[in-house]
């Protein structure tokens, strides 16, 4: 395992603050105050609102509830553009950042330029498109939990920054079929589910690190994180695919399983560092890309996985072309 640096190199705010705004680069037709939110079949209004590691992870230069499955013709059954994102043929009604304050709303069929905010328990995001700007495109906040992001696609413009896809500072959390790209960063969440997304095409800005799903620290506590059968692919030579890091608290009980996953930096950074052994970190049945680099990622497939962490395994993971098995 590779000896940890002594001086921290980045760091991703724990809080942020909400402010109240709308979009300003949207036609005002487009960027209403009041959007309609469906909670249990009926309409309800909700307001238009709007670091440092020690891991060594230098830059490198250089709607239906239960929608029908979609074939998937690419990547040899892992999830494409043809499987995730909005439905296809799906009408979208354009509107400016989104604010949900309502336990259990159902937030669908929009096209949001700018924030999505969610600030409630349970609130399902559903056949959305974001397309966000900013620190994220969209967020749960700190305090509230349950929430499920489906069927969606989240990016950013590729001229204004938009850091994260899905920034998860509450509880739970789950990402499904979600078509995720232009953005700095995919997924920051310490638990929940990330299953069958796509996530490519990443966006560098100057001073970022680039990484697909990243997780912080600890799950919060009878919490674990679940990364299964997602497409990952950084085509950006630095970072990560998968990020596992101990910014915060130490890292345990992640299980990434059955994802095709290839660049950055490393394909996956494996959770050692400075609070502590990481232990139930669990890499099993995954499918390494050399696509974009030789190495799997332009150093390698992993680095920062300690092998004697109690319940830590990797295995079952095999390189795509060859079926060999790639070595820890």
């Amino acid at each position: 395992m590779t000896a940890l640096p002594a001086s921290p190199l980045w760091s991703v705010p724990k809080t942020y603050d909400l402010e109240l705004s709308v979009s300003s680069s949207l036609p005002r037709r487009c960027a209403p105050l009041v959007v309609s939110l469906v909670i249990g079949g009926v309409a309800a209004a909700g307001c238009g609102a709007s670091g440092t590691a020690d891991d060594g992870r230098e830059p490198i230069p250089g709607h239906t509830p239960q929608p029908e499955v979609r074939p998937s013709p690419e990547n040899n059954g892992f999830p494409s553009a043809a499987t995730t994102g909005v439905r296809p043929g799906s009408p979208l009604k354009k509107v400016g950042e989104v604010t949900v304050m309502k336990p259990g709303a159902v937030v669908e069929n929009l096209e949001v330029h700018g924030k999505l905010n969610i600030k409630a328990d349970n609130v399902t995001v559903r056949n959305v498109r974001v397309i966000g700007e900013g620190d994220w495109s969209i967020i749960q906040a700190e305090g509230a939990s349950g929430a499920v992001v489906e069927d969606c696609e989240i990016s950013g413009d590729g001229v204004v920054k938009a850091q994260w896809g899905v920034l998860n500072q509450g509880g739970d959390i789950t990402v499904r079929r979600a078509n995720i790209h232009t953005v700095s960063n995919s997924v920051g969440t310490d638990h929940g589910l990330i299953e069958d997304s796509y996530m490519h095409d990443f966006k560098e800005y100057p001073g970022d690190h680039v990484t697909g799903p990243q997780i912080n620290g600890s799950p919060q506590k009878g919490l674990t994180l679940t990364i299964r059968h997602n497409t990952i692919l950084n085509q950006i030579a630095q970072t990560s695919a998968i990020s596992i890091y101990q910014d915060f608290s130490r890292a345990h009980d992640v299980l990434i399983e059955r994802n095709l996953l290839g660049g950055g930096g490393y394909a996956i950074y494996g959770g050692a560092g400075k609070f502590g052994t990481p232990t139930d970190i669990r890499i099993i049945g995954n499918v390494f890309t050399r696509r974009l680099f030789p190495k799997g990622g332009f150093w390698g497939p992993l680095t920062y996985f300690d092998t004697k962490g109690k319940g830590n395994r990797f295995e079952g993971n095999v390189w795509e072309t060859t079926g060999e098995p790639v070595a820890p």
